[in-house]
Order: structure tokens, then C-alpha cells, then sequence
């Protein structure tokens, strides 16, 4: 086993360059513009904040991406160091975390980044060949629950049961037999101990093509080396085993608790989900209702306003006859009702005719009835009045078409007085 890095541990970074970092690249605008969603930056925003605060050895940064199509976008990447524990000590895996273009709707990728002295664990139930780290928070992403901090705290469990990376010893070519290390390079986690550093070109896996990595020395790995064999210490205190089971029983049941609480969760938001769509449809049926309900209003209003200038004209009349109705007994029928102008005596007249030879036809039939008069006698009166009758109808309906456009001219022109 390789003894883990010095105890000497990353000096935190500048929370304020951190935050002033991530407003400046979120902000931009045009083709330098990452190509994140707007309504999720401040998400983003807050989500790497969270993480360099609770992890400071991941260090956010731009880079390059290039998918397996060949296509290459500016992405935001956290690159640093996860710390896990196993067999009591803690230690460093190299990571780097991509944020994909649909983050946060979607998980990350997260890659393994092992040094010239490391290599990736084969098989391994959560790292492929190339890296690519598979670990069920990634499958059960749940937006917008999930972030970036618990990710990394998952990570931190899953390589302390099982350590992706172990190391392989090289000759050293130095004849001195105390190299001096090299120092870190930017780096949150120390310098391997032959100073060597590893360029790892892209990379293709089954979900995302591997982007190019910095060059970065890391710490000696916590795995045995020896023949690209992962060696284990032989250990037979039964403390040691009894402590062992007891931590990865409790860690599964968490981790059984946290997925219970998470589907109840889906649960929940998928109420609140089809209760905003209820929401939704009231909200457009109100609004509906409050249209009609303000055409009406605007019908009324017009309607009021013929009302009020009927009434003006009644009331003018009533001031014009007051003085008539004290001498109506010595008034003749006749006389009783004074036309305003000549097309309300010309309609007067023609229902007059119209109704008096609706009287002398209807005596005409109570006469045939009777046998007062003969049939053909009959038949020549009632055409003669039917034709009478005609002429009387045809002058009411045009005298009635001359009245209504007065009365619209006259409706118009009260109209402008109460506008003015």
C-alpha cells in the first residue's frame, strides 16, 4: 500500500474570485456565451459556489468539450481532488466534473483523472475504461433537487467501498537515491512522488467523448501496485471487520432512506406539477370570464346612454303637453294626439287605413257568415279592400324606413353633445 499525501491540505480559495469568476463567464453574451439555459444560470451559479465552499480542492474553470461527433463546446468544469477514505486513511482521486449544456435538467459527467503513476481499476462496477464515472445518484438525477455537493459526497462513498485508481511503481532513472517531489502545479492535492504528469487526450465512452485534461500531478495513490494487481492488506482484527460491516450496513440504509425521501419528493412535485396546470386552466377561464363580463359592461353603458337620451326627449315632451292635459274632456279624439311632423301624420294615416279596412273585412266575413250579403258580393269587396289595404302597408313600411334614419341622425347628433 502506498502512504497517502502529506497532511498539508489545499489553501481555500477566494470565495469572492470564485463568485466574481462564475457572474463573469455566466454573463456573457454573443458567441463567447456558454451555452447553459438563462433560467438555470443562477442555478449553476449557485450550485458551484455550494461545492468549492463544502469541496475546496474542485476548482471551477472553462474548457473545451468535444463529443463524440467531433462537435467542440465551451463548458463549465469543476477539476480538482474528492476526498475518500479507506482503510482508515484518507486520500485524493483526481476528478473532473463537466457540466453538459443541459445541466442541471440532466446529471453531469464526471470523469477519473489518473496521473502517468496511476491506472484505472479493471473491471470496476462504477468506472469504465475510459474514466467515465456510472454511480446511481448520476442515473437517479432529479431536477432540481440534485447538486453538485451531494455528488461529490456520493462520490466520496462509492470509491471509498471500491477505489477506481491504484498505482504502479516505475524506475527511477535519477541515481540519487532522495528525489526531491515535484511541487503542485495549481494543484489542491500535493505532487506524485516521481513528478511525472499525465496528458489524457479524448477519450470515447458510451455516454460522452473524453475532453482533453491539463497536465496536473496528483499525490501517490492509496492502491497497492505490483503487476497492474490491486493488493489488499491482510487484515484479521475482527474490530476492523465488525467496524467495517457496521459502516456499510448504515451506509445503505442511508442510502435506502435517501431514495424513499426522493420518491416521495417525485411524488410531491408531481402533485404540485398537475395542481399548477389546474391552476393554469382557472386562471384562463377567469380571464375569459372577466372579457365578458366587460364586453357587457361596455353594452350596458351604451344602452344606458339611449335609455338617458329617451328620457330627455320624453321629459321635453311632458313640458311641452303639461298644460294640455287639464282641458282633455272638451278635446275631440281626434285632436288628442298632435303629429311632430308631416312622416308621423303620413304613418298615422296609413295605420288608420290600414286598421279600419282590417275592421270593414272582418265585418264582411261576420256579413257572409250570416247570409246577409251574397258570396260573389263578398269576393269583390274583400279584393277591393285587400288591394286598399296593400297601397296602406307599402307607405307605412316607407315612411317607417324615413323615420328610423331621423331618428338615427337626430341620436348622432345628441351623441356629440354629450361627448362635448
Amino acid at each position: 500500500m502506498v502512504p497517502p499525501a502529506s497532511p498539508g491540505g489545499p489553501s481555500p480559495p477566494n470565495p469572492q474570485l470564485t463568485q466574481q469568476f462564475l457572474s463573469n463567464v455566466l454573463s456573457q453574451r454573443g458567441p463567447s456565451a456558454l451555452p447553459y439555459s438563462e433560467d438555470t444560470k443562477w442555478l449553476i451559479r449557485q450550485h458551484l459556489v455550494s461545492l468549492t465552499s463544502s469541496y475546496p480542492s474542485l476548482e471551477p474553470k472553462t474548457a473545451t468539450f468535444t463529443h463524440n461527433d467531433g462537435r467542440s463546446v465551451n463548458l463549465l468544469q469543476a477539476d480538482g481532488t474528492v476526498p475518500m477514505s479507506f482503510q482508515g486513511v484518507t486520500y485524493n482521486i483526481p476528478v473532473v466534473i463537466w457540466l453538459m449544456e443541459t445541466y442541471p435538467r440532466h446529471p453531469p459527467c464526471v470523469y477519473v483523472n489518473p496521473t502517468r503513476d496511476m491506472i484505472i481499476k479493471r473491471p470496476h462496477p462504477h468506472v469504465n475504461p475510459s474514466g467515465l464515472v456510472s454511480i446511481p445518484y448520476l442515473q437517479n438525477w432529479v431536477y432540481p433537487s440534485s447538486n453538485l455537493v451531494d455528488l461529490s459526497r456520493n462520490l466520496s462513498l462509492m470509491f471509498g467501498r471500491d477505489p477506481p485508481l491504484y498505482s504502479q511503481r516505475r524506475p527511477n532513472p535519477n541515481p540519487n537515491p532522495n528525489p526531491s517531489p515535484s511541487p503542485s502545479h495549481g494543484s489542491s492535492f500535493g505532487a506524485s512522488p516521481s513528478g511525472h504528469s499525465v496528458n489524457l487526450g479524448p477519450a470515447v465512452s458510451s455516454g460522452y467523448a473524453r475532453p482533453a485534461i491539463p497536465p496536473r500531478a496528483y499525490p501517490p495513490s492509496p492502491y497497492g501496485s505490483g503487476g497492474g494487481s490491486f493488493s489488499r492488506p491482510q487484515s484479521d482484527d475482527p474490530t476492523e471487520v465488525y467496524k467495517r460491516n457496521a459502516i456499510n450496513k448504515l451506509v445503505e440504509m442511508v442510502h435506502g432512506d435517501v431514495t424513499g425521501l426522493r420518491k416521495a419528493r417525485e411524488a410531491e412535485m408531481e402533485g404540485m406539477f398537475s395542481a399548477q396546470g389546474v391552476l393554469r386552466q382557472r386562471e384562463e377561464q377567469l380571464n375569459m370570464g372577466v372579457k365578458e363580463m366587460q364586453d357587457e359592461m361596455e353594452g350596458l353603458e351604451q344602452q344606458l346612454q339611449m335609455v338617458l337620451m329617451n328620457a330627455d326627449i320624453l321629459e321635453a315632451w311632458l313640458r311641452e303637453n303639461e298644460g294640455k292635459t287639464r282641458s282633455l274632456e272638451n278635446v275631440d279624439v281626434d285632436d288628442a294626439f298632435e303629429c311632430v311632423d308631416s312622416l308621423s301624420k303620413q304613418m298615422l294615416d296609413c295605420t288608420a287605413g290600414d286598421l279600419a279596412v282590417e275592421d270593414a273585412i272582418y265585418a264582411l266575413d261576420k256579413a257572409v257568415q250570416d247570409g246577409a250579403i251574397p258570396f260573389d258580393q263578398y269576393l269583390r269587396s274583400v279584393r277591393l279592400l285587400s288591394r286598399e289595404q296593400f297601397f296602406h302597408r307599402a307607405m307605412g313600411a316607407k315612411v317607417r324606413a324615413s323615420q328610423m334614419q331621423a331618428q338615427v341622425a337626430n341620436m348622432a347628433s345628441r351623441i356629440s353633445q354629450f361627448v362635448s
